[in-house]
């Protein structure tokens, strides 16, 4: 073995660790809440039976398990392959290694969550859930732009920063009807579409894709239009568009981001039955809907990893 399975090795130290403090924090009650307590026994806002025991939603909190081993095979196969210094998702390098270490994140900050039903656990579920989702767009925009790799990772750190410290004080819209990672989905399949069809004149209309990522998830034109005090943030949808200065140098195949949105979407259905008044929520099935979403989801994940490694010089 090389010694790039250092990283791999580093990341299973860390996550194996982490799972012995929660399980051992959690075994003696120190973690889980105790201003809710008098939910045990009702079903949570996930649908899941909250119980008095180990974790407060046991199987929403096990599920995630799947994100940490998806990153950690993530982090595997980085570790099998030979730098490409033309490719940063092929080999260890800074960029790689943010995006399997985020992806194994979002494994113990829903875990904290689901496990403690806390307002700080809340807090490290959604800041793990923004840590991925602006991953992909602020990369597809490095990718087309002048930024250098210290740009690219110290813009990244910085929306992080300043996310999790608003996020703290304020609510998961920060206070002014901006939901990131919401938003973020749409910048993101606006950049995926501006890298496969880049021009000059379509960097001018790129920002209309996103309307079309709002109608999937159910919002109409006309209730942005009659909303806008509530939908101010369209304007970011052009972001992309403004900032993507230079045409990609490399293609990428799309089958790994169509699967990857499909895993997301069949996930995110599923998701919108995992509430105590839908009728397919059963508080005390170990087939719980939530669990499937993290499960899917993670899935997901190793598919987007797969169709950055795709990409190929023209």
């Amino acid at each position: 073995m090389t010694n790039n399975y250092y990283s791999f090795y580093v990341a299973l130290f860390i996550s194996v660790t982490f799972l012995v403090i929660f399980f051992t924090l959690s075994s003696f009650g120190l973690i889980q809440s105790i201003e809710n307590a008098y939910l045990i026994g009702e079903a949570s806002r996930w649908c899941e039976r909250v119980s008095d025991g180990l974790f407060r939603e046991p199987v929403n909190t096990l599920s995630n398990l799947g994100f940490m081993v998806v990153g950690l095979i993530i982090f595997w196969t980085l570790c099998k392959d030979e730098n490409d210094n033309k490719n940063p998702f092929i080999g260890i390098n800074p960029i790689s290694v943010l995006y399997a270490s985020v992806v194994i994140y979002l494994g113990p900050g829903s875990m904290l969550m689901h496990g403690t039903n806390t307002e700080w656990g809340g807090w490290a579920d959604n800041l793990s859930m923004i840590m991925y989702i602006i991953l992909p767009w602020l990369y597809n925009i490095y990718s087309m732009s002048n930024w250098s790799k210290y740009k690219f990772l110290s813009i990244y750190a910085s929306i992080v920063t300043i996310y999790s410290v608003t996020r703290w004080f304020t609510d998961y819209e920060l206070g002014i009807n901006f939901n990131l990672f919401g938003i973020s989905i749409g910048l993101w399949v606006i950049s995926e579409t501006l890298f496969r069809f880049w021009s000059l004149s379509f960097r001018l209309i790129s920002g209309l894709v996103g309307f079309l990522v709002l109608m999937i998830f159910g919002t109409m034109p006309n209730e942005v239009f009659n909303n806008l005090n509530e939908y101010w943030w369209i304007i970011l949808f052009w972001l992309p568009g403004l900032l993507s200065t230079n045409q990609p140098s490399y293609s990428r195949t799309y089958k790994w981001f169509f699967l990857g949105m499909a895993s997301y979407l069949a996930a995110f259905s599923i998701w919108l039955t995992g509430v105590p008044d839908n009728a397919n929520c059963v508080p005390d099935s170990l087939i719980q809907a939530h669990g499937i979403w993290h499960l899917l989801t993670a899935i997901s994940t190793y598919f987007f990893f797969m169709h950055y490694r795709s990409a190929k010089i023209r």
